[in-house]
Protein backbone atom coordinates (compact mmCIF):
# COMPACT_ATOMS: atom_id res chain seq x y z
CA UNK A 1 0.00 0.00 0.00
CA UNK A 2 1.58 3.33 -1.05
CA UNK A 3 1.29 6.55 0.95
CA UNK A 4 -1.86 7.89 -0.68
CA UNK A 5 -3.63 4.53 -0.44
CA UNK A 6 -2.99 4.59 3.29
CA UNK A 7 -4.32 8.14 3.47
CA UNK A 8 -7.50 7.25 1.58
CA UNK A 9 -8.04 4.17 3.74
CA UNK A 10 -7.74 6.37 6.82
CA UNK A 11 -10.20 8.83 5.30
CA UNK A 12 -12.70 6.04 4.70
CA UNK A 13 -12.34 4.82 8.27
CA UNK A 14 -12.90 8.31 9.68
CA UNK A 15 -15.91 8.88 7.44
CA UNK A 16 -17.50 5.60 8.50
CA UNK A 17 -17.06 6.55 12.16
CA UNK A 18 -18.55 10.01 11.61
CA UNK A 19 -15.30 11.79 12.52
CA UNK A 20 -14.76 15.13 10.74
CA UNK A 21 -11.46 15.59 8.96
CA UNK A 22 -9.77 17.56 6.21
CA UNK A 23 -8.17 16.09 3.10
CA UNK A 24 -5.03 18.11 2.37
CA UNK A 25 -3.50 17.79 -1.12
CA UNK A 26 -0.29 19.28 -2.50
CA UNK A 27 -1.16 21.05 -5.77
CA UNK A 28 2.16 22.84 -6.38
CA UNK A 29 5.66 22.49 -4.97
CA UNK A 30 8.81 24.49 -5.72
CA UNK A 31 12.19 23.06 -4.70
CA UNK A 32 13.61 22.51 -2.21
CA UNK A 33 10.19 21.64 -0.76
CA UNK A 34 10.11 18.05 0.47
CA UNK A 35 6.55 17.33 -0.70
CA UNK A 36 5.48 16.70 -4.29
CA UNK A 37 2.29 17.53 -6.21
CA UNK A 38 -0.25 14.81 -5.50
CA UNK A 39 0.95 14.08 -1.98
CA UNK A 40 -1.95 13.93 0.46
CA UNK A 41 -2.71 13.84 4.15
CA UNK A 42 -5.78 13.41 6.29
CA UNK A 43 -5.86 15.75 9.28
CA UNK A 44 -8.36 15.63 12.14
CA UNK A 45 -9.55 18.49 14.33
CA UNK A 46 -7.28 17.42 17.19
CA UNK A 47 -4.21 17.72 14.96
CA UNK A 48 -3.60 14.08 14.03
CA UNK A 49 -1.97 14.01 10.60
CA UNK A 50 -1.90 10.85 8.46
CA UNK A 51 0.15 11.15 5.27
CA UNK A 52 2.72 13.62 3.99
CA UNK A 53 2.27 17.21 2.79
CA UNK A 54 5.58 18.70 3.88
CA UNK A 55 7.86 18.82 6.88
CA UNK A 56 7.73 20.60 10.19
CA UNK A 57 7.81 24.07 8.63
CA UNK A 58 4.54 23.45 6.77
CA UNK A 59 2.61 21.69 9.50
CA UNK A 60 1.69 24.69 11.71
CA UNK A 61 0.01 26.40 8.75
CA UNK A 62 -1.74 23.17 7.77
CA UNK A 63 -3.07 22.51 11.27
CA UNK A 64 -4.29 26.11 11.67
CA UNK A 65 -6.10 25.96 8.32
CA UNK A 66 -7.64 22.55 9.05
CA UNK A 67 -9.12 23.93 12.26
CA UNK A 68 -10.68 26.81 10.31
CA UNK A 69 -12.17 24.69 7.53
CA UNK A 70 -13.68 22.22 10.00
CA UNK A 71 -15.31 25.10 11.87
CA UNK A 72 -16.89 26.85 8.88
CA UNK A 73 -17.03 24.04 6.29
CA UNK A 74 -15.27 26.08 3.56
CA UNK A 75 -12.31 24.68 1.61
CA UNK A 76 -9.21 26.83 1.27
CA UNK A 77 -6.17 27.06 -0.98
CA UNK A 78 -3.07 28.01 0.98
CA UNK A 79 0.48 28.87 0.01
CA UNK A 80 3.44 28.34 2.32
CA UNK A 81 6.44 30.39 1.21
CA UNK A 82 9.74 31.60 2.73
CA UNK A 83 9.40 34.81 4.75
CA UNK A 84 11.48 36.22 7.56
CA UNK A 85 8.43 37.93 9.08
CA UNK A 86 6.29 34.80 9.06
CA UNK A 87 3.15 36.81 8.30
CA UNK A 88 -0.19 35.55 6.96
CA UNK A 89 -1.67 37.33 3.93
CA UNK A 90 -5.11 36.90 2.42
CA UNK A 91 -4.60 37.25 -1.34
CA UNK A 92 -8.22 36.60 -2.22
CA UNK A 93 -7.98 33.25 -3.98
CA UNK A 94 -5.20 31.96 -1.75
CA UNK A 95 -4.15 32.37 1.89
CA UNK A 96 -0.37 32.82 2.08
CA UNK A 97 1.61 31.81 5.14
CA UNK A 98 5.11 33.13 5.57
CA UNK A 99 7.50 30.33 6.54
CA UNK A 100 10.22 31.58 8.87
CA UNK A 101 12.31 28.39 8.96
CA UNK A 102 15.32 28.06 6.63
CA UNK A 103 14.47 24.99 4.55
CA UNK A 104 13.07 27.14 1.73
CA UNK A 105 10.77 26.04 -1.05
CA UNK A 106 7.12 26.89 -1.66
CA UNK A 107 4.04 24.72 -1.27
CA UNK A 108 0.48 25.26 -2.39
CA UNK A 109 -2.06 23.04 -0.66
CA UNK A 110 -5.79 22.51 -1.07
CA UNK A 111 -7.49 21.93 2.29
CA UNK A 112 -10.93 20.34 1.86
CA UNK A 113 -13.20 19.65 4.86
CA UNK A 114 -15.06 16.35 5.02
CA UNK A 115 -17.84 16.64 7.57
CA UNK A 116 -20.25 13.91 8.71
CA UNK A 117 -23.86 14.20 7.63
CA UNK A 118 -26.07 16.32 9.83
CA UNK A 119 -28.26 14.16 12.06
CA UNK A 120 -32.04 14.49 12.10
CA UNK A 121 -33.95 12.53 14.73
CA UNK A 122 -37.66 12.21 13.97
CA UNK A 123 -39.71 11.06 16.95
CA UNK A 124 -43.05 9.60 15.95
CA UNK A 125 -44.59 7.35 13.32
CA UNK A 126 -47.13 9.83 11.95
CA UNK A 127 -47.63 10.73 8.27
CA UNK A 128 -45.55 13.88 8.84
CA UNK A 129 -42.78 11.78 10.39
CA UNK A 130 -42.84 9.52 7.32
CA UNK A 131 -42.63 12.57 5.06
CA UNK A 132 -39.62 13.90 6.97
CA UNK A 133 -37.86 10.54 6.81
CA UNK A 134 -38.35 10.50 3.06
CA UNK A 135 -37.36 14.13 2.31
CA UNK A 136 -34.52 14.85 4.75
CA UNK A 137 -31.92 12.45 3.26
CA UNK A 138 -32.27 14.29 -0.05
CA UNK A 139 -30.90 17.48 1.52
CA UNK A 140 -28.02 15.85 3.33
CA UNK A 141 -29.44 14.60 6.63
CA UNK A 142 -28.92 11.17 8.10
CA UNK A 143 -32.32 10.32 9.58
CA UNK A 144 -33.09 8.27 12.65
CA UNK A 145 -36.76 7.54 13.32
CA UNK A 146 -37.72 6.80 16.92
CA UNK A 147 -41.21 5.61 17.75
CA UNK A 148 -42.95 3.15 20.02
CA UNK A 149 -43.34 -0.12 18.09
CA UNK A 150 -42.10 1.54 14.88
CA UNK A 151 -42.10 -0.55 11.71
CA UNK A 152 -38.74 -0.14 9.96
CA UNK A 153 -40.30 -1.06 6.60
CA UNK A 154 -42.46 2.07 6.82
CA UNK A 155 -39.32 4.25 6.75
CA UNK A 156 -37.13 2.86 3.94
CA UNK A 157 -35.10 6.07 3.57
CA UNK A 158 -34.16 6.35 7.25
CA UNK A 159 -30.65 5.38 8.26
CA UNK A 160 -31.98 3.82 11.47
CA UNK A 161 -35.34 3.04 13.02
CA UNK A 162 -35.54 2.58 16.79
CA UNK A 163 -38.76 0.89 17.90
CA UNK A 164 -39.01 2.43 21.36
CA UNK A 165 -39.11 5.85 23.01
CA UNK A 166 -37.64 5.05 26.43
CA UNK A 167 -34.87 7.65 27.02
CA UNK A 168 -32.78 5.14 28.98
CA UNK A 169 -32.59 2.91 25.90
CA UNK A 170 -32.55 5.52 23.12
CA UNK A 171 -30.16 8.21 24.42
CA UNK A 172 -27.07 5.93 24.49
CA UNK A 173 -27.65 5.09 20.82
CA UNK A 174 -27.72 8.68 19.56
CA UNK A 175 -24.91 11.22 19.42
CA UNK A 176 -25.58 14.69 20.87
CA UNK A 177 -26.05 17.69 18.60
CA UNK A 178 -28.79 16.38 16.31
CA UNK A 179 -31.79 18.32 15.10
CA UNK A 180 -34.86 16.69 16.64
CA UNK A 181 -38.43 16.90 15.37
CA UNK A 182 -41.29 15.51 17.46
CA UNK A 183 -44.00 14.51 14.98
CA UNK A 184 -46.16 12.23 17.08
CA UNK A 185 -49.44 13.97 16.19
CA UNK A 186 -51.30 12.88 19.29
CA UNK A 187 -49.69 9.51 19.98
CA UNK A 188 -47.35 9.49 23.00
CA UNK A 189 -46.67 13.23 22.73
CA UNK A 190 -45.43 13.65 26.30
CA UNK A 191 -43.13 10.62 26.15
CA UNK A 192 -41.69 11.91 22.88
CA UNK A 193 -41.06 15.39 24.27
CA UNK A 194 -39.35 13.95 27.34
CA UNK A 195 -37.11 11.90 25.08
CA UNK A 196 -36.35 14.93 22.90
CA UNK A 197 -35.28 16.94 25.96
CA UNK A 198 -32.96 14.11 27.02
CA UNK A 199 -31.12 13.94 23.70
CA UNK A 200 -28.91 17.02 24.15
CA UNK A 201 -30.17 18.17 20.76
CA UNK A 202 -29.03 21.16 18.75
CA UNK A 203 -32.69 22.10 18.38
CA UNK A 204 -36.04 20.50 19.24
CA UNK A 205 -39.13 21.23 17.13
CA UNK A 206 -42.65 20.04 17.84
CA UNK A 207 -45.34 19.57 15.17
CA UNK A 208 -48.39 20.88 17.03
CA UNK A 209 -50.58 23.93 17.36
CA UNK A 210 -49.34 26.77 19.54
CA UNK A 211 -52.15 26.13 22.04
CA UNK A 212 -51.46 22.42 22.38
CA UNK A 213 -47.71 22.95 22.53
CA UNK A 214 -48.06 25.44 25.36
CA UNK A 215 -50.28 23.07 27.37
CA UNK A 216 -47.73 20.28 27.01
CA UNK A 217 -44.81 22.60 27.77
CA UNK A 218 -46.52 23.71 30.97
CA UNK A 219 -47.11 20.09 31.98
CA UNK A 220 -43.44 19.23 31.37
CA UNK A 221 -42.26 22.11 33.55
CA UNK A 222 -44.77 21.19 36.26
CA UNK A 223 -43.38 17.65 36.19
CA UNK A 224 -39.86 18.94 36.81
CA UNK A 225 -38.40 19.44 33.32
CA UNK A 226 -35.86 22.24 32.88
CA UNK A 227 -37.88 25.37 32.14
CA UNK A 228 -35.28 26.91 29.81
CA UNK A 229 -34.98 23.72 27.74
CA UNK A 230 -38.76 23.44 27.48
CA UNK A 231 -39.10 27.08 26.46
CA UNK A 232 -36.55 26.51 23.69
CA UNK A 233 -38.75 23.90 21.98
CA UNK A 234 -39.81 25.35 18.62
CA UNK A 235 -43.56 24.99 18.30
CA UNK A 236 -45.41 25.08 16.02
CA UNK A 237 -42.63 23.59 13.91
CA UNK A 238 -42.30 24.66 10.32
CA UNK A 239 -41.45 27.42 7.87
CA UNK A 240 -44.21 29.90 7.00
CA UNK A 241 -46.09 28.39 4.07
CA UNK A 242 -49.62 27.24 3.28
CA UNK A 243 -48.96 23.57 3.98
CA UNK A 244 -51.89 21.16 3.88
CA UNK A 245 -50.87 17.55 3.20
CA UNK A 246 -48.52 15.58 5.48
CA UNK A 247 -45.83 15.83 2.81
CA UNK A 248 -46.24 19.61 2.59
CA UNK A 249 -46.09 19.95 6.38
CA UNK A 250 -42.95 17.80 6.37
CA UNK A 251 -41.46 20.09 3.72
CA UNK A 252 -42.32 23.12 5.86
CA UNK A 253 -40.70 21.58 8.94
CA UNK A 254 -37.61 20.51 7.01
CA UNK A 255 -37.23 23.98 5.48
CA UNK A 256 -37.15 25.47 8.98
CA UNK A 257 -34.57 22.91 10.13
CA UNK A 258 -32.38 23.68 7.10
CA UNK A 259 -32.67 27.40 7.84
CA UNK A 260 -31.56 26.78 11.41
CA UNK A 261 -28.70 24.59 10.23
CA UNK A 262 -27.48 27.31 7.88
CA UNK A 263 -27.78 30.02 10.51
CA UNK A 264 -30.78 31.76 8.95
CA UNK A 265 -33.91 32.98 10.73
CA UNK A 266 -37.56 32.78 9.76
CA UNK A 267 -39.10 35.95 8.27
CA UNK A 268 -39.97 38.33 11.08
CA UNK A 269 -43.27 39.26 9.50
CA UNK A 270 -44.53 35.65 9.48
CA UNK A 271 -42.87 33.55 12.16
CA UNK A 272 -43.71 29.86 12.15
CA UNK A 273 -44.92 30.09 15.74
CA UNK A 274 -47.68 32.45 14.60
CA UNK A 275 -49.05 30.09 11.98
CA UNK A 276 -52.28 28.21 12.66
CA UNK A 277 -52.20 24.44 12.84
CA UNK A 278 -52.97 23.13 9.35
CA UNK A 279 -54.74 19.82 9.08
CA UNK A 280 -53.12 17.49 6.52
CA UNK A 281 -55.36 15.99 3.90
CA UNK A 282 -56.19 12.28 4.09
CA UNK A 283 -58.02 9.81 1.87
CA UNK A 284 -61.77 9.62 2.47
CA UNK A 285 -61.43 6.09 3.80
CA UNK A 286 -58.74 6.97 6.33
CA UNK A 287 -58.84 8.68 9.67
CA UNK A 288 -57.72 12.23 9.08
CA UNK A 289 -54.37 12.88 10.79
CA UNK A 290 -53.81 16.11 12.68
CA UNK A 291 -50.67 18.15 13.04
CA UNK A 292 -52.20 19.34 16.29
CA UNK A 293 -52.36 15.80 17.63
CA UNK A 294 -56.02 15.96 18.48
Amino acid sequence: MNGNEHVLATAQRLQQSGTPYALVSVVRALAPASARPGDKAVVTADGQLHGWVGGGCAQPAVLKTVKQVLEDGRARLIRIAPSEAGEVRDLGDVLEFGMACHSGGTLELFVDPVLPKAQLVVIGASPVAAGLAQLAPRVGFAVTVVAHEADAQAFPDAQRVLAGDDPALVVPQLAPGAWVVVATQGRRDVQALRLALALNARQVSFVASAKKAQVLKDSLVAAGADAAAVAAIVAPAGYPMAASTPEEIALSVLAAVVSSRRGAVLPAEAPAAALPCIEPAAPATAVKPSCCGG
